[in-house]
């Protein structure tokens, strides 16, 4: 092994809402960006020429401490105001003294997080998150940060881009440079649970129009709908949703449940349901995938895997087309053999433990630029 193979590679992450993950008892409001992160970060962190830190908002945790491998730092306080949280967040920075720093969502942090790299020296990282990051809605919908978002990653080490058709974009709309890496997941042996539901699971964000659930439920009195949906930060609409969902005869409301006991929701679907109308690559269908569950989607397809992989139906965005879908996917119980082709596509596609390789490569090469 040369010099330059045994070297420690520092990484920290930055992804403030992430550490109800590292500690279940901490209620936070994570979505698909924080389990993506996480799941690379404890990945990098088994192996030892990886020093991995992670940077999470204050949650009343220690100001540090080791879980799974991963120095956590305690950071920014969102109880305070901006400027308090970014000068908490550039502190914790400075604390974990790393050669990379890697952030996953657009936000006023992805500038903050570019300045310290570029001040200290240290190379910045971005991993996209969502659709409308590289489609340039977000750079319409917010002028001033947009600028300085497409900015930070025309300047980045590397931006990672979840699947083909984002990083085409990205290109396209932000002159932005990105490598495919997909989502990974941690992959089990699927469990042996009787299908009786058809499932919903995400966050009460307005992007993924949690209601369109709701209807389809109605179209079908006699099949048993389960709903699992945690509150959004900042969703004030929240209980009015709650309330409405547990008006429906057919369906039952779950308001919080912790990601790693999700397994046994999606391993007791027929079916599992996704309303959005844009995502990057939502990691419910990685979960979904594993459990060897049928998907059936809005119109959400990145790089069409649902059709190519015939794993899945994508519907063009119209709830006719959803309830035509659900129907065919239960008739003559289509949707065993469709999740049975989900579960070939995850284990090809997905495994965390094969694709933290291709992060590995792309840092060494980094560290050497």
């Amino acid at each position: 092994m040369n010099t330059d193979e045994k070297k420690v590679i520092s990484v920290c992450f930055v992804c403030p809402k992430a550490y109800g993950l590292f500690d279940p008892s901490v209620k936070t409001y994570y979505g698909g960006a924080e389990v993506d992160l996480y799941m690379l970060a404890t990945e990098l962190a088994k192996d030892p020429a990886f020093s991995v830190s992670f940077i999470c908002a204050d949650y009343g945790q220690p100001d540090e401490q080791v879980r799974e491998n991963v120095r956590l730092l305690r950071g920014p306080d969102f109880r305070k105001n901006a400027a308090c949280s970014a000068v908490r967040l550039w502190r914790a920075m400075k604390k974990a003294d790393a050669r990379f720093y890697l952030m996953k969502t657009a936000s006023p942090g992805v500038p903050l997080v570019y300045a310290f790299c570029r001040s200290h020296g240290r190379k910045f990282l971005y991993r996209t998150a969502h659709r409308y990051e590289c489609d340039g809605t977000y750079r319409a919908q917010h002028p001033v940060l947009g600028r300085l978002f497409v900015r930070a990653l025309r300047r980045a080490a590397a931006v990672f881009a979840q699947n083909e058709e984002d990083s085409r974009l990205l290109q396209q709309t932000a002159g932005v440079e990105s490598v495919v890496i997909a989502n990974g997941h941690r992959l089990a042996e699927p469990g042996r649970e009787e299908r009786t539901s058809v499932l919903w699971v995400g966050r009460s964000a307005d992007f993924k129009y949690p209601e369109r659930f709701l209807r389809l439920a109605e179209q079908f009195p006699q099949e048993r709908f389960v709903m699992v949906c945690r509150q959004a930060a900042g969703d004030r609409e929240y209980d009015a949703l709650r309330k409405e969902a547990e008006s429906v005869p057919n369906l039952r409301f779950f308001p919080d449940v912790d990601f790693f006991e999700l397994g046994r929701f999606f391993a007791a679907a027929k079916v599992f349901v996704n309303t959005s109308d844009a995502e990057g690559f939502p990691n419910t269908f990685i979960q979904a995938a594993a459990a060897g569950t049928a998907i059936l989607s809005w119109q959400v397809n990145p790089d069409q895997f649902l059709t190519k992989y015939q794993c899945g139906l994508s519907c063009g965005g119209t709830m006719e087309r959803l309830v035509q879908g659900l129907g065919f996917l239960l008739d003559r119980q289509r949707y065993l053999e469709i999740g049975q082709n989900g579960l070939r596509y995850v284990r090809e596609c997905h495994d965390i433990a094969v694709l933290v390789q291709r992060y590995k490569e792309c840092l060494r090469a980094l560290e050497k630029g």
